[in-house]
């Protein structure tokens, strides 16, 4: 993981315990002597994400629905330590925008309790903006530091969410991984036969459909990011996205090549898991 993430070192669960209680029932000792939590249950995996936020980061509370994605924080704070190195020297105050930022809307969060960015955060479904707002309410340090908007027409990205005077420093992305519900089904199972977990667990893994896939999956989702970020060029310092699949590389290069754009790839790895943030802008 990059080096700034707190999260370089094994939880201590002792102390998160203490934050949040309601973790406690679900720690135990593996075979290894060490405490963990079985991370195929997603009320296990909840518990811990909030026990995270409160301890690590001072929220005074989370709250997630069920069947929502849970997102591994580790993981996601390495994506802002990233940006951060990607923006420097950038004059203060910092400003991003999130798109497609969920019902957990943890990448706003943790750009506040990291940096102090001022964060706006973007998604398709309303339902998810409204589990995200109340997060943003529920605690008082995140006050005029995020907004949540809602994008009415889902055939936009940035379109009616940049408004025209506004400009940003960066703008973020974790778009859908599969391109059906079929697919990320197989994708669950193949993930919990990596972890030798059963495959009746496989819905233990958080995610609405919006989540989780969409059409044409990663590679077409992130196409139509780079071509309407053309649009915003004159608001937007870098755009960047992740990128899980290696072979989407190319043919993202070869769009982003035709727009005139400028572009880098950062490399990330949290454990055994792989992944790489695509970041372009249009110098003139």
């Amino acid at each position: 993981m990059h080096p700034n993430n707190k999260h370089n070192i094994p939880y201590d669960f002792e102390r998160l315990i203490q934050a949040n209680s309601e973790l406690k029932p679900f720690v135990f000792t593996n075979n290894f002597e060490t405490k963990t939590i079985n991370f195929s249950l997603a009320e296990a995996v909840y518990q811990l994400n909030k026990a995270i936020l409160i301890s690590d980061y001072g929220l005074t509370d989370y709250q997630l629905p069920k069947g929502y994605l849970c997102p591994p924080i580790p993981g996601r704070a390495d994506y802002l330590h990233h940006l951060n190195d990607l923006i420097i020297p950038e004059t203060k105050p910092i400003k991003g925008l999130d798109i497609g930022v969920g019902a957990n809307a943890i990448y706003p969060i943790l750009g506040v309790k990291l940096y102090q960015w001022n964060m706006v955060g973007a998604d398709i479904n309303k339902q998810s903006v409204e589990i995200a707002q109340n997060n943003i309410n529920l605690n008082s340090s995140l006050d005029g530091l995020v907004e949540i908007r809602f994008q009415e027409n889902p055939a936009h990205i940035f379109s009616n969410i940049i408004k025209p005077e506004e400009n940003y420093h960066f703008t973020m992305c974790n778009p859908p991984f599969h391109a059906s519900e079929q697919e990320a089904l197989k994708g669950t199972q193949r993930k919990l036969k990596n972890l030798n977990l059963d495959k009746k667990a496989a819905l233990n893994f958080g995610g609405q459909s919006h989540e989780l896939w969409c059409n044409g999956g990663e590679a077409l989702f992130i196409k139509r990011l780079i071509k309407e970020s053309k649009t915003f060029s004159n608001q937007v310092g870098w755009f960047t996205t992740l990128v899980s699949k290696a072979a989407n590389i190319p043919k993202l290069i070869k769009q982003l090549d035709k727009l005139g754009a400028t572009h880098q790839i950062i490399d990330m790895a949290q454990g055994q898991k792989v992944s790489r943030i695509l970041a372009w802008q249009f110098t003139n």
